[in-house]
């Protein structure tokens, strides 16, 4: 797992492309990107190749060897740039095309180290930070987890790659019904999608063993830790969205007390509440 030597030097990685190379904390939230409105957003499915995925019975992790070196590459830069080493996280980004999940437009773009626009005000998160918010999580098999900001579905299948209890919400009705086609058409059969507000989480659902969130509140939501199982594991961008942000690791003990450590400083797009 990611030692705080390796997120120090991820942390000084992440500062320089962060000043060079623009905001690449905007994840799959709400902010209107120019050129990028909900009326012209394409569906993730139509950006595929036909190229049809191996399937197998119950716990689904598809697989196809469509643009397989592009991915083995998109893995190495995380490796070496960011120097990020968890080996079961590196593989999980081998395994899951990304371009099965963004827009026929942005096809081309799928492996690049950067967010891409998906429609109606959100992107596609970069690869590093889907990478390492993933590993900080230190999933183990079938435990259960609950992603906030389901976005094009991109995040929840590599979650998948770990547990077949994947939870996750998406407010924007469109995006999520876009996911649930794409998880449908690939073959994810055990992720289970939301329509609505994430700052409630899923308490039917509950609890979890992990929480991922993909967008900022500027206080972690109460339903959210009321939710997450004792020993249980969250990631979360916290701050306002013109203000300092930080992407805080939450930790609850066997009593039921929360341990907060900020692991890096971020730029996330704000959570949005009660509205589809």
């Amino acid at each position: 797992m990611t030692d705080m030597n390796t997120r120090r030097a991820i942390f000084m990685r992440v500062l320089t492309v962060g000043v060079c190379g623009g905001v690449v904390f905007i994840c799959s939230c709400r902010k209107s990107l120019p050129g990028c409105s909900g009326e012209n957003g394409r569906s993730a499915s139509s950006a595929a190749e036909a190229v049809e995925p191996e399937r197998s019975s119950g716990w689904n992790r598809p697989r196809t060897a469509d643009r397989e070196k592009e991915r083995w590459r998109m893995a190495e830069r995380i490796r070496l740039e960011y120097g990020l080493q968890d080996e079961r996280v590196l593989e999980a980004m081998r395994a899951v095309p990304r371009h099965w999940f963004v827009p026929a437009g942005q096809a081309a773009y799928a492996y690049s180290d950067t967010p891409l626009p998906i429609g109606y005000g959100q992107t596609i998160s970069q690869p590093f930070i889907v990478a390492f918010m993933t590993s900080v999580l230190e999933l183990e098999p079938n435990e259960r987890v609950l992603e906030i900001g389901t976005g094009s579905g991109y995040q929840a299948a590599v979650l998948n790659e770990f547990t077949p209890n994947v939870f996750t919400i998406e407010i924007v009705r469109p995006l999520a019904e876009r996911a649930m086609e794409t998880f449908a058409r690939y073959g994810y059969e055990t992720i289970r999608v939301r329509i609505g507000d994430g700052y409630l989480g899923w308490p039917e659902a509950a609890p979890f063993d992990a929480i991922l969130v993909t967008c900022a509140p500027e206080e972690i939501p109460g339903p959210l830790l009321e939710q997450l199982k004792s020993a249980g594991r969250m990631i979360i961008p916290v701050g306002s969205e013109w203000g300092l942000q930080e992407l805080v690791l939450v930790e609850k003990d066997s009593q039921g007390g929360i341990q907060k450590r900020s692991v890096m400083p971020v730029r996330f797009v704000p959570l949005q509440r009660g509205r589809e």
